[in-house]
């Protein structure tokens, strides 16, 4: 009976010591959220624009690849163009990961730079939806870590 006893908590401590150990997969170290709001009052210059917009997405570090979903309602026109530039709040900067335009949502994936990675994760990106009336961009929103 005692050696019953025994192996019943030996194995029990085991299971135990298992479970403790196991990664939590609900929060991957490796994946960063990324969020925006979008609007005309962002752009450089400010515009008059009264269409908004969201940026979401997920980067993973150990892949390099951000999966992004971009919505947008009320633009004077439909989108010509849309991007994740590089640049800080204020500034204007080249485009590194262009939109595939498509009715809202426009979702895609990338795989980045280390440049353009280094900047994304320091808040030194911005998504850019452009139209015929604003053809230097109608909305923008700087990416920030959620």
């Amino acid at each position: 009976m005692f050696k019953k006893i025994t192996l019943a908590a030996l194995l029990f401590a085991g299971l135990t010591t298992f479970t403790a150990c196991e990664k939590d997969d609900n929060t991957p170290s490796n994946i960063v959220n990324l969020t925006t709001k979008l609007d005309g009052k962002q752009e450089v210059p400010a515009n008059a624009a009264t269409g908004t917009g969201t940026f979401t997405g997920s980067y993973n570090k150990d892949t390099k690849v951000l999966t992004y979903e971009v919505t947008y309602q009320g633009m004077t026109a439909t989108p010509t163009m849309g991007h994740i530039h590089l640049g800080a709040a204020g500034t204007n900067g080249n485009a590194v990961v262009p939109f595939t335009i498509t009715p809202s949502p426009i979702k895609g994936t990338a795989t980045l730079s280390e440049s353009t990675e280094a900047a994304l994760l320091a808040g030194g990106t911005y998504a850019n939806l452009h139209s015929s009336q604003y053809t230097g961009g109608e909305l923008r929103g700087q990416i920030t870590v959620k």
